[in-house]
């Protein structure tokens, strides 16, 4: 079956780390709601030259590094097919690094899923490794976080507490992020919380803006977040959807603040990778990154092409 006519997959990069076997776990589950195939990725990071000219000592050290990583991909793939038996696993073993690796396996209609403290994740893929860049990617991107406690193996993953939170702000970017949370809703049965969040600009001097004059300017805001959330819902639910558990949270406050404040015993939090106002431009903005920065539950980022097909 070549690339093109696989199923669609749940792509997930390991690399040893706590953060990565977090990101296992979650993309197992997320294959096992889906019915997706499940693409373990590990990069190894070494130049083709290294390996076909090099010394005998590098070119030893290479293939021990690749005996290594191959152990850790069937390591993975057993215990997924120990925790999930119907998932239909394959293990890729790539040249290039992490973040390469795992971009270069996804296709549209895929979920990515990399450790937020491993392989380099957030560094690499917020800032661009090369020409890897989350912006570049073709399907959401979902940044799971080390177990703060990591759980014994008869305690298995932490167990789901059926919220998803999902950032809006009017855009297009904010519309997608809409879409998937409400989807990934309908496969886990949880409630999706909208969080629409604003900062009333004010004078420096604060006082020499009367109280009346200041509430006239706040109420604006407020009106207009209103508009934004009604008008984003009623394009996006759709007859699939509009039986969901929906409710939305409404703010002044700073954008991440809120969303971390909202999305703290969440199961997910999802942003849009293109917005504007409270959730802007995600994988290079300044909310996005301090999102992904301090959540402690995973972040789905959508990129501008994830709904391509």
């Amino acid at each position: 079956m070549s690339a093109e006519e696989r199923p669609s997959a749940v792509v997930v990069g390991v690399d040893g780390t706590p953060a990565a076997h977090a990101a296992l776990e979650w993309a197992a589950e997320a294959a096992a709601r889906r019915a997706a195939q499940l693409r373990i990725v590990h990069g190894m990071g070494e130049p083709s030259v290294v390996v076909a000219h090099g010394s005998p000592e590098r070119r030893a050290a290479a293939e021990e590094a690749r005996r290594y990583a191959r152990g850790l991909l069937e390591d993975a793939a057993d215990l997924v097919r120990g925790t999930h038996p119907g998932v239909d696993v394959v293990t890729v073993l790539s040249a290039e690094d992490g973040p390469g690796s795992v971009m270069g396996e996804a296709r549209h209609g895929d979920v990515i899923v990399v450790g937020s403290r491993g392989l380099g994740a957030v560094r690499a893929i917020l800032h661009g490794s090369v020409s890897v860049r989350a912006t570049e990617a073709p399907c959401p991107v979902v940044f799971v976080p080390a177990h703060e406690d990591e759980p014994t193996p008869a305690e298995g993953p932490p167990k789901p507490r059926g919220r998803i939170v999902v950032g809006v702000d009017g855009s297009d970017s904010s519309r997608r992020a809409l879409r998937f949370g409400l989807q990934e809703a309908l496969v886990t049965g949880a409630s999706v919380q909208v969080v629409n969040s604003w900062e009333v600009p004010l004078p420096a001097d604060t006082t020499a803006l009367e109280a009346d004059a200041r509430e006239a300017h706040e109420e604006v805001f407020d009106r207009q977040s209103e508009e934004i959330v009604a008008g984003v819902l009623a394009e996006v639910i759709d007859d699939r959807t509009e039986k969901l558990d929906i409710s939305a949270v409404r703010m002044q406050a700073d954008p991440v603040e809120s969303l971390l404040e909202a999305g703290r015993d969440a199961d997910l939090i999802v942003v849009g990778s293109r917005g504007r106002g409270g959730v802007s431009g995600l994988l290079l903005g300044s909310v996005s990154q301090g999102v992904l920065r301090h959540a402690p539950v995973p972040v789905a980022v959508l990129p501008p092409h994830s709904e391509d097909t």
